[in-house]
């Protein structure tokens, strides 16, 4: 167990750690957690590279980070989660600017949105927060190869208990779209490519983590209707008595604790909820990570689909 728990903050959590020399990738670090993360680290000295599809407000976000903490060696990263073909562009583009990756953050994302599908075809919430992911992950493998103690987060969500991947059908070619359970694939699917990845990397040095930054009132819920949000709630309320929002500060802790906790040292592929390691669990509506996302057998199946769904 770490010293951190539900209420420590992105700053209590890097407090006193040095990030000079540290290069960290944050995607969809223009906004809510993702922001928060990249001040965060960028505090502590970082080169803190923000990610996302708008350039115009990643180059705010980076004017912002830089006058809140001094730190100029913050700059804006143009890649967009829905378009493989940019992201492969996006990738020789990171080859050539960037020396390594240290730290590479998968924080982007879209949340029960109604049907859409991604330049390629792909169902947007699938096609964005795991393929996507998925794809920009192995473009820039090269620069975290040449890392120091690198590690992978992939930001994934309780919303992971709302079921497995389909992988029979990820897309919802063959089923009626419903934008809960496409979110709840799609947040499984993070967790999976964590487990993924730490199989395939971890004898290289590079570790990958999985983590839920709690309930926060971000962006994220930009698709949610009136009659959305206050469903999710009292489905939220029904199932965990003891429910709190937490700040965007709050929420941003456990992502840093897996990028730089020297207790995580060596041990990937696993799930964190308030800056610690979540246990095994099937049943509890209020904590843990159910068995099927960190199923080595579903990673490699999902691995092998996803490879073949990105060409």
């Amino acid at each position: 167990m770490s010293d951190f728990g539900f209420e420590s903050t992105a700053d209590e959590v890097l407090a006193g750690m040095d990030l000079t020399g540290k290069t960290a990738l944050i995607t969809g670090g223009y906004s809510g957690l993702g922001q928060e993360t990249a001040r965060a680290m960028a505090a502590r000295d970082a080169h803190v590279i923000v990610a996302g599809r708008d350039g115009a407000k990643a180059d705010a976000a980076v004017a912002e980070i830089k006058e809140a903490t001094g730190n100029e060696q913050v700059e804006a990263f143009v890649c967009d989660l829905g378009d493989q073909a940019q992201l492969r562009e996006a990738g020789k583009e990171a080859r050539e600017r960037f020396k390594k990756i240290d730290l590479l953050i998968n924080n982007a994302g879209v949340m029960a949105c109604p049907y859409a599908e991604t330049a390629d075809g792909h169902e947007m919430q699938f096609g964005t927060n795991h393929l996507g992911h998925f794809t920009l992950t192995n473009e820039l493998l090269p620069l975290v190869e040449k890392g120091t103690n690198p590690r992978i987060v992939n930001l994934s969500s309780r919303g992971h208990h709302m079921g497995p991947v389909d992988l029979d059908d990820p897309n919802f070619d063959n089923r009626d779209y419903e934008k809960w359970a496409s979110y709840g694939q799609a947040k499984t699917a993070n967790i999976l490519h964590a487990v993924g990845l730490e199989k395939r990397l971890s004898d290289k040095g590079i570790h990958a983590y999985a983590v839920h930054p709690g309930g926060i009132q971000t962006n994220l819920g930009r698709h949610l209707s009136e009659e959305d949000a206050a469903a999710l709630m009292q489905r939220v309320q029904e199932s965990d008595s003891s429910f709190q929002w937490k700040t965007i500060p709050q929420g941003a802790a456990t992502t840093c604790y897996a990028a730089t906790a020297p207790e995580l040292e060596g041990q990937g592929g696993v799930y964190l909820e308030d800056c610690h390691v979540a246990e095994l669990d099937d049943e509890s509506a209020n904590g843990g990570v159910r068995s099927y996302a960190v199923d080595p057998a579903k990673a490699e199946q999902l691995w092998t689909l996803s490879e073949r769904l990105v060409g």
